[in-house]
């Protein structure tokens, strides 16, 4: 998610250009948060409105290889427009009209595609783009700070503002709790529980005057949520410090897929092997365990002598279908059956996210849900 620079910063970047009604220290007034006024974050399988996307365009996130994205990432549209709208953000008329030509040469259906002119930095609409709220039928939107996974790659004050841009051009109520947040850092069951990593959100580079207490109080406070669960390590090369969304993801109310390595010489080993035994050990807010099903890695995704965060984990709940990156592996195959199993009511399609992880990111991270109110 990235351009391949790697600048580095140890102090978290703000855009300066919102303001937030709540406090970002002490947590003294939390009176009028999206949980006290009724709101929450729905599971990413509920039926939605749409699919919002920022058109690729950053050539530094894909060096060399950014002309090769378009026809995956355009399968990827064509099959989400087969359920619900493809909202994309654009910089111009240009950007645009290249996009549409993109698309039409996979066959999408324009008439499901809409373009918004929001200018963004870069194409990882998963963490900068709107989290959609509902209560009932009423939508409203958090707009998070957004600092580019700790200041890592600026700019990105483009990014920082979308969500609140879309909340004022569809006349949304806007949240803007003034910290740092990503949305493919957190996963949701839909009934009160948000899984994360210690890895990321405990990062200095994120929200350093907060500590672990305090960011559960954000998480449930923004989300609607009743408690936060945590793992500890991201996989090998993920340039985000470990979002939850290459690990592991819910996929009904009390069953999470998780990633393992089975070669005990690989780097991801030990850490996915300690996430799935903090998996074991956590419950819901009922008491019940986790019911757990292992995911294979894909064998050593290498470019460059870069090791990328491939993994299968990094699929998108559609309602039409669950889209998964495959890597042209042996295990492709095989991940794409279990995870056919764990969504029996809708088809499992896997696409060639090769080229697209040169990125450091697949369907997920490109990808936010707007869910629909009246489902």
């Amino acid at each position: 998610m990235s351009d391949k620079a790697h600048y580095k910063s140890n102090t978290p970047h703000f855009s300066g250009n919102k303001s937030s009604d709540f406090p970002t220290s002490g947590l003294s007034d939390f009176s009028q948060t999206p949980k006290a006024k009724g709101y929450s974050f729905p599971a990413e399988w509920a039926k939605h409105e749409a699919t919002w996307l920022s058109w690729p365009h950053k050539e530094e996130s894909w060096p060399g290889k950014i002309e090769t994205i378009y026809e995956p990432y355009c399968q990827f549209i064509k099959i989400v427009a087969t359920g619900e709208k493809v909202r994309i953000n654009v910089r111009d008329e240009a950007m645009k009209a290249f996009a549409v030509s993109e698309l039409q040469k996979v066959d999408a259906d324009l008439s499901q595609v809409e373009f918004y002119f929001n200018e963004s930095n870069d194409a990882w609409c998963r963490d900068h783009g709107p989290a959609f709220l509902l209560k009932g039928n009423e939508k409203a939107v958090v707009d998070w700070g957004y600092n580019a996974w700790g200041g890592k790659y600026p700019p990105f004050d483009l990014d920082d503002v979308i969500p609140t841009k879309i909340a004022k051009h569809f006349n949304l109520p806007l949240f803007t709790p003034d910290i740092v947040m990503e949305g493919g850092s957190v996963e949701f069951n839909g009934a009160g529980t948000i899984l994360t990593s210690t890895a990321c959100l405990l990062n200095e580079n994120r929200n350093p005057h907060l500590n672990k207490e305090q960011i559960e109080t954000y998480l449930k406070e923004f989300y609607g949520a009743e408690q936060v669960l945590w793992v500890g390590n991201g996989i090998v090369g993920d340039d985000t410090d470990g979002h939850i969304d290459d690990i592991t993801r819910f996929v009904n109310e009390d069953t999470v897929l998780t990633v393992l390595e089975s070669n005990p010489l690989d780097e991801n080993h030990l850490l996915l092997q300690e996430n799935y035994e903090a998996l074991k050990q956590m419950r819901l807010l009922d008491g019940r365990p986790l019911n757990i099903i292992k995911l294979p890695m894909p064998s050593p995704v290498i470019h460059e002598d870069t090791r990328l965060p491939a993994s299968y984990a990094n699929f998108y709940i559609a309602n039409a279908a669950v889209i998964v990156p495959t890597f042209r592996d042996v295990n492709d195959q095989i991940a794409l059956d279990i995870i056919q199993k764990a969504f029996p009511d809708r088809p499992v399609v896997g696409i060639d996210s090769t080229d697209i992880i040169w990125g450091l990111g697949s369907f997920h991270c490109l990808s936010q849900q707007e869910p629909d109110p009246n489902p």
